[in-house]
Parts: structure tokens; C-alpha cells; sequence
């Protein structure tokens, strides 16, 4: 069995209505995925989080190095990948290409032995998880308040008990904005922020203290990833739990947080922290230290995939009889490479989400959808 072909494509689609965080605005929602063949025709798809262009830059690069190789053997070639790139890559985009390609070999390794990556990356604990909504982004409204709290009641109303909101636009419309969807979707539902880095360590000591009388599940990104000891002092200065690790690489990024007690909640992103093969240790690693995770997800169904089958294998923090929810994150803006592109789609009973079972990731690409938004 070898590898015959890698085939990097970018799917995008352009947006009627943009919205924007912290950073910037999103105009199009754009994608790498990469198919991994082997030379008797069996396919497995992987995902790449980060510029389409600059993933499947990186594919391409790593592709001489992996044709002709076993693709039942995902960590031996995932540790050729890891070092063609060390040199240039123990961060970044680079790592996303590494990533794809990795949640590929796992999905053809699947279909191949005939099982869900789950059960080859050690075993089924569970078959649903709760999905949190992720939404709530800035847009061109005269209340941005009201929008987002009907944002918000929108999502109560089709069953999510947690969902995630963005703030950064500084303290003051940050509180008006939280006390609105908190008002909006009263005090049964989990509310989280995720601020994508926008705040220096005094404004995020600010906002936190501000809010912390409308329970804040978690304050995500507060600071740059880079700011190992503000975290650390943060957590020290709020009683809201500190999530991070959306911008965290491999074990090694990974333990830097965990030692400097950064954060409450782990948020590696399988698509880009190293694939299935490095987050499942990275998940090990978390554990070790007692810290939770909730991966981060947004692109296609595939990313969505990968996060379930790991989250159907890895164990929970605290781990006890009755064991709590492990979440996973839904992203809820307009994107029909999530919604539309795999097959069969996703089964949601209210906000919680059946695990695939069958054979790989459990999913496929639509032939059709997959013709109408490739980049030709």
C-alpha cells in the first residue's frame, strides 16, 4: 500500500454580509482541504486552519517527501513531516499543512481498516457531545447590542445551552454588549467571550472584574498568545476561567502554557496545532497538568469531524463517575463549506451532536458542492 497522490484544493465562498472581530473583517469564508490517495483509489480528507493559499503552499512542499510511503502509518510520516519543516516551522502556517495532511492519512487509514479514527486512536468513550454556538460577531448595525442579543435568543431558541460571543472593542461597548445577551438569554445558559488577543493585561483585568456578575463561562484570547506571564496574572484577578491555545503548536508550544498556569481551558486546533496525531498528546499533556480542553473549530466539516472523533476518544478533566460535558464548538456564521460540503450532514438534537461512526473521519466531500466552490 502506498501513497499515489496528495491534491490540495482551496473551496471558498463569498459572503453577502461581512462581519468583522477584533482584528478584521471576513468578506469570503476560505478554505484548504487536502486529499490523500493511495494506489488502490481509497481517499481520506484533511483540513488546514489558516490562509488557504499559504496551507497549500505548505502541502505542496511536504508532498515529494510522503508519496510513495505507507499511509497506514500516520505518526511515522507525521515525524517525517515534523522534521522536513523544523527549520522553518515550529509555529505557523507550515504546521496547518502538517495538520491536513495528517487528519487525511487518519481518515484513509480508517476507511481502509474499516473503522472510525476514533476507535483506532484508542477507543469510543462516547457517541454525543454538546455543541456550543459560536457566533455573535461584530457587524455595520446602528445597536449592535440588540442585534446581538437577538443573535443570541436565536441560538436558546434552536436548544444551545452555551454559546460564545466576540468582544474587543474596547471595555466600555464590550460590557453594554454582554449585559445585553446576558439579559437577552437569562441565567441558564453559558455565556462565553472570545476576545481574539484585542486587550493589554490592565484592559483585560478591567473587562473581566467588569462582567464577572453576569457569569462568564470562560474569557477566551484576552491577551496575545505570546503574553505567557499575563495570563497567568489575569487568572490571578479574576474568578472567570481563562481559555486560550487557538494560536498554541504542538506539545512542546503547548507545555509552555500549561507550566506557566496560563490558562483554565486548553483550545488547541487540530487543524493547525499538529493534527490528530500531535493534539491527542497535546490532550494527553493537558490532562497531566488538569487542565480541560475544548478544541477550536472553525472552517469546513471536516475540521468538524476530526475535533469529534478525538473528542469521542480523549478523557475528561476531572474525570469521575458522572463525568461532565465535553463541548465542542459549532460555529453558527453563514459558511456552506461547514454546512453543505460533507456528507451525510451533522445530526443535532437540540445542541448535542452525534459522533460519526462510520468508517474514517464518518464523513465524505459532496461531489457537487465540492464542484461549486473549489477555486479553479
Amino acid at each position: 500500500m502506498k501513497i499515489e497522490k496528495i491534491e490540495p484544493f482551496i473551496f471558498q465562498y463569498e459572503l453577502e454580509d461581512s462581519f468583522y472581530f477584533s482584528q478584521w473583517e471576513y468578506k469570503a469564508r476560505t478554505i484548504c482541504l487536502v486529499k490523500v490517495t493511495a494506489d488502490d483509489g481509497t481517499y481520506g480528507w484533511g483540513e488546514g486552519y489558516g490562509p488557504a493559499s499559504l496551507v497549500k503552499g505548505g502541502i505542496e512542499f511536504l508532498t515529494p517527501d510522503l508519496l510513495g510511503r505507507d499511509p497506514q502509518q500516520p505518526e511515522a510520516l507525521w515525524q517525517t513531516m515534523f522534521l522536513r519543516s523544523f527549520d522553518f516551522a515550529r509555529r505557523g502556517v507550515l504546521l496547518s499543512a502538517v495538520s491536513a495532511i495528517d487528519v487525511a492519512l487518519w481518515d484513509l487509514k480508517g476507511k481502509l481498516w474499516n473503522q472510525p479514527v476514533s476507535v483506532l486512536l484508542g477507543g469510543r468513550k462516547r457517541e454525543t457531545v454538546q455543541a456550543y454556538a459560536t457566533g455573535m460577531y461584530f457587524s455595520h448595525v446602528d445597536d449592535l447590542p440588540s442585534a446581538l442579543a437577538d443573535e443570541a435568543l436565536t441560538y436558546k431558541e434552536e436548544g444551545f445551552r452555551a454559546m460564545k460571543m466576540k468582544v474587543g472593542l474596547g471595555v466600555e461597548n464590550d460590557v453594554a454588549n454582554i449585559k445585553a445577551v446576558r439579559d437577552a438569554v437569562g441565567p441558564d445558559v453559558d455565556v462565553m467571550i472570545d476576545a481574539n488577543h484585542a486587550f493589554s493585561l490592565r484592559e483585560a483585568v478591567q473587562l473581566a472584574q467588569a462582567i464577572e456578575q453576569y457569569t462568564i463561562s470562560w474569557f477566551e484570547e484576552p491577551l496575545s498568545p505570546e503574553h505567557y506571564d499575563g495570563y497567568a496574572e489575569l487568572r490571578s484577578k479574576t474568578d472567570i476561567p481563562i481559555a486560550g491555545g487557538e494560536c498554541e503548536y504542538l506539545r512542546s508550544g503547548f507545555f509552555h502554557l500549561f507550566r506557566n498556569k496560563s490558562v483554565d481551558i486548553a483550545q488547541p486546533d487540530i487543524c493547525a496545532a499538529g493534527g490528530l496525531t500531535e493534539v491527542k498528546k497535546i490532550a494527553d499533556l493537558a490532562e497531566v497538568f488538569g487542565i480541560e480542553v475544548v478544541f477550536h473549530t472553525f472552517g469546513s466539516g471536516i475540521a468538524l469531524a476530526a475535533a469529534l472523533q478525538l473528542l469521542s476518544n480523549v478523557n475528561v478533566v476531572p474525570g469521575r463517575r458522572l463525568e461532565p460535558n465535553l463541548l465542542v464548538e459549532l460555529d453558527r456564521t453563514t459558511n456552506p463549506l461547514r454546512e453543505r460540503m460533507v456528507v451525510p450532514h451533522y445530526k443535532l438534537q437540540g445542541d448535542t451532536i452525534e459522533i460519526p461512526d462510520a468508517p474514517g473521519l464518518g464523513v465524505d466531500i459532496d461531489e457537487d458542492e465540492f464542484r461549486k466552490y473549489v477555486c479553479k
